[in-house]
C-alpha cells in the first residue's frame, strides 16, 4: 500500500510503500493527532524504514492501494 504525505513547508510529499493495511494507516495517524505527548506519526515501510513525522507539520496524509507498474515496453495507443 502506498501511503503520502504532505508536510507544510515541504517542496514534496513523502511517499512510503507500506506492508500495514489502510485502517492500521489511518489508525496510527489518528492515534497521532490525539497522542498527547507524544505528537508524532511513526511509519514503517515495506523494507523496515522508520518515518517518524511531527504531527504539526502535517498538511495531509494519503492512503491509497498500491498500483502495479507496467514493466518493459508498450505500444498502446
Amino acid at each position: 500500500m502506498e501511503v503520502k504525505i504532505g508536510v507544510q513547508y515541504a517542496p514534496r510529499e513523502l511517499v512510503l510503500e507500506s506492508n500495514q493495511s489502510p485502517a492500521e494507516v489511518e489508525a496510527a495517524v489518528t492515534d497521532a493527532i490525539d497522542g498527547g505527548d507524544k505528537r508524532v506519526l511513526s511509519l514503517v515501510d515495506d523494507k523496515g524504514r522508520r518515518v517518524i513525522v511531527p504531527v504539526g507539520k502535517i498538511a495531509y496524509v494519503e492512503i491509497a492501494e498500491s498500483s502495479p507498474r507496467p514493466v518493459g515496453f508498450s505500444s498502446a495507443r
